[in-house]
């Protein structure tokens, strides 16, 4: 296994780039270190194939470099990468049974018959796919493909890398909980450096010791799934991730505290005194129902199962609020109190406020 280091990385589709619109990754620096579960996460179109594709290979960025471990690969081909990716669609032979697609890539590299049966059989256990073994994989269903698929590259001891472009996208919601489980258990097993892509919040949260959000080609914050949602650093991390996202509300600067609608909110600490468009971000979980506070309008109300999401109207602006009480009626009005130490504010997308100490 290897660890990755990204470093200066631009990649342009464009001949002869000159400005920073003209490339579809900006800089990234990044480091994964050896045997750690990592994801890129993001809306289609943010840059995370492209990224997979030059780590793999498949692409040589217009700019920085790719190295594994102290080893510069920018220029090498795939095959001299040590890579293992797995698609979006089940890469495999139907022709084959499942023991044949197991053994297939320890084949092609000359392994000795017997490692190549102990490997397969490891890796059939892992996977729980011993019973069907023998079984030809065009009679498979599509989550025990795609169980192949993960087989195929896990099955060797030399890989560097091992990559999973969206890899349940084919699966049916109710079997993607169970993959998204075995995917962990397998990094816990093997310990292999494996870098997960995906769309989906659930996905990188569940999958990921650390996780890289991106926007437009940038990445805006680099974090743990529990510093992702507690303090994002920008408002597009707050709003992508949660479910509700984070309330993001127009707001105006004052000494130690943003003036909403014409209401002071104290916050977690300081506002440096920059120009720009400021913004007051506050997830839902942390906006409470209360006896006094902000006064508001409720507009709706969802019943989300295990709490309510409710709409409530402050000025112009709606602020969405998670209840696990008896939730208010619609049209009654109700007392907002924004929790302090988890309200900040945002100057240009990018969090401009500290904690106090």
């Amino acid at each position: 296994m290897a660890q990755v280091t990204l470093s200066g990385l631009r990649h342009s589709y464009l001949p002869d780039p000159k400005e920073g619109q003209d490339y579809a990754l900006k800089e990234i620096d990044i480091t994964w270190r050896d045997g750690g579960a990592y994801a890129l996460l993001g809306p289609s179109g943010c840059g995370k194939t492209t990224l997979l594709n030059i780590i793999s290979g498949l692409i040589v960025p217009t700019e920085g470099a790719v190295l594994f471990d102290d080893r510069d690969v920018t220029a090498d081909p795939p095959d001299r990468r040590n890579i293992a990716q797995v698609f979006q669609f089940p890469v495999i032979y139907d022709n084959m049974t499942v023991r044949e697609n197991l053994s297939f890539p320890l084949r092609n590299r000359g392994v000795e018959p017997g490692l190549i049966e102990q490997r397969v059989r490891e890796t059939a256990n892992m996977l729980d796919v011993t019973g069907i073994l023998d079984r030809r994989a065009s009679g498979l269903n599509p989550d025990n493909k795609q169980k192949i698929s993960m087989g195929r590259a896990l099955v060797r001891e030399d890989v560097n890398v091992v990559m999973f472009d969206e890899p349940l996208t084919v699966i049916d919601p109710h079997l993607k909980w169970k993959l998204r489980s075995k995917l962990k258990e397998l990094h816990h097993r093997v310990k292999a450096t494996m870098i997960y892509v995906t769309h989906d919040q659930t996905e990188a949260l569940t999958f990921a010791d650390e996780v890289v959000v991106m926007q437009e080609g940038e990445v805006v914050q680099i974090g743990t799934p529990v510093e992702l949602f507690e303090r994002p650093q920008h408002t597009f991390v707050g709003h992508f991730i949660g479910s509700p996202g984070m309330n993001i509300l127009p707001c105006e600067a004052r000494k130690n505290s943003a003036l909403f609608e014409g209401h002071e909110v104290a916050l977690e600490g300081p506002l440096g005194g920059q120009a720009g468009e400021l913004t007051l971000g506050i997830r839902p979980e942390h906006v409470l129902i209360a006896e006094d506070g902000i006064p508001a309008t409720v507009a709706k109300v969802a019943d989300a199962g295990r709490h309510f999401i409710i709409d409530a109207v402050v000025g112009k602006s709606v602020v969405k609020v998670v209840d696990s009480r008896n939730p208010p009626e619609k049209g009654s009005i109700i007392h907002l109190h924004f929790r302090p130490e988890r309200s900040r504010v945002y100057r240009d997308g990018w969090i401009a406020t500290e904690p106090r100490t």
